[in-house]
């Protein structure tokens, strides 16, 4: 959903001498997500996270377990799953690389490799035969290679429901800009020493480029207003903040109809945690750091809230979609199906594996406990903060439950991507 360059989610970087404290830097919005590009990219990456024993978080489930290919979904999301990779595959051409972990794969390796896997799904009551086929056929390429498989990091975005309005009220009062006109992106290439493009977004100051407006600068000080840029308006800001943490989500109109909100762009500012800044100043400690306890902040100190929020300096903007959320392939996600990796390594719309544990939350919103899962998924989205080959982010879907659930969410465990071995299935 960023969205993809999206909403932003977390990873693990190595100066950080423990997951918990670099997790508590990223919660601020969660995850979190598209952008995304897609959700969120994007999504900006927003974790939440409830720090937990080492122990409960730890996710791996046992090596057997891995090679029977047990799935705790049901068949027909992933071939939907599988259809929407084959959708974004089919517009590419064959030798198109799409990506560069484990080892370079072209859309026609991994198109391919979808086709043949769709037809082992008849074994789907046969898991045995099922788990047979799969390693006659396939080939199993860990994300992070053997050694480090089981230190990978699982954390999981949703599409947060906001309520919202198509006009301006006195209730509804907080814009929701779309891509405005004056926004560029360029792309800066280098050869030396090695090649290297990068994107930034910028806008015409007079003669010259510059950085495009920040969060303060548009929300705080206007620079947007009343030049049409609107596409709807929100009633919370806390609601919109987190909405573009997560890089795509849902508004409920007054009267019932819901609109589908997809990433179009971002500033290119940095993002900034806001749950490591109030761990930092000392009003929070790096345990209690999660989207329910930032909330819950925020609404106790509403005189700090503008200035906290304005410190995360990037800033999203939507665009009314019919289908959705759109992940960064441009194909719809699905709900347990679609992982966001590091879009410069892993191929993109590719099948893989993933174990890990996932959080059991009550009818309060609090965690209840942990239960090991496995199940095949779709690499189908991306985030400005999910960097490296040790992260992985699960879309969870709509709603509040599924925001309370990605919300937890924080696992070690193994991802395996799955590529067909040469002349299998011929």
């Amino acid at each position: 959903m960023l969205r993809c360059a999206q909403p932003s989610r977390s990873n693990v970087l190595p100066e950080y001498a423990s997951a918990r404290r670099f997790l508590a830097r990223l919660a601020s919005g969660t995850f979190l997500t598209g952008l995304n590009t897609g959700l969120y990219g994007v999504f900006v990456v927003f974790l939440l996270v409830a720090f937990l024993p080492a122990s409960e978080g730890y996710a791996q489930a046992r090596e057997g377990d891995s090679f029977l290919f047990r799935d705790d979904m049901d068949r027909e999301s992933l071939r939907q799953a599988i259809g929407r990779s084959l959708e974004f595959l089919a517009k590419l051409p064959a030798d198109r690389p799409v990506g560069e972990q484990p080892r370079k794969f072209t859309a026609l390796e991994i198109r391919e490799s979808l086709v043949s896997f769709l037809r082992l799904l008849d074994l789907w009551e046969q898991p045995e035969q099922l788990a047979e086929e799969i390693r006659s056929r396939f080939e199993l390429h860990p994300m992070a290679g053997e050694a480090g498989a089981s230190e990978i990091l699982v954390t999981g975005y949703y599409q947060p429901v906001i309520e919202g309005s198509l006009t301006e009220t006195a209730e509804y009062r907080f814009p929701i800009y779309g891509r405005p006109k004056d926004l560029i992106i360029a792309e800066m290439v280098t050869l030396i020493p090695r090649f290297r493009a990068e994107k930034t977004v910028e806008r015409m100051d007079g003669d010259s480029l510059t950085a495009y407006f920040s969060r303060h600068e548009i929300d705080g000080l206007g620079r947007l207003r009343g030049k049409g840029y609107e596409i709807a308006w929100a009633k919370d800001p806390v609601d919109l903040f987190f909405l573009h943490i997560q890089g795509s989500g849902l508004i409920r109109l007054a009267d019932g109809r819901r609109l589908q909100l997809g990433y179009a762009a971002s500033n290119g500012r940095p993002y900034t945690s806001i749950g490591m800044l109030l761990v930092d100043s000392g009003k929070l400690s790096e345990e209690e750091v999660s989207m329910q306890r930032l909330r819950r902040y925020l609404a106790e100190h509403p005189e700090e809230r503008d200035a906290l929020l304005a410190q995360n300096e990037r800033y999203v903007f939507f665009r009314l979609v019919k289908d959705g959320p759109l992940g960064s392939l441009g194909v719809p996600l699905t709900a347990g199906r679609s992982i966001a990796t590091d879009a410069r390594l892993f191929p993109k719309g590719a099948l893989a594996f993933i174990t890990a544990r996932k959080p059991l939350v009550d009818s309060k919103g609090n965690l209840a406990g942990w239960q090991p899962f496995s199940r095949f998924v779709l690499n189908q989205d991306t985030g400005s903060a999910i960097q490296g080959p040790r992260r992985v982010d699960v879309y969870f879907g709509a709603g509040r439950e599924a925001g309370q659930a990605a919300g937890f969410m924080k696992s070690r465990g193994t991802v395996r991507f799955l590529v067909p071995k040469q002349g299998a299935g011929k």
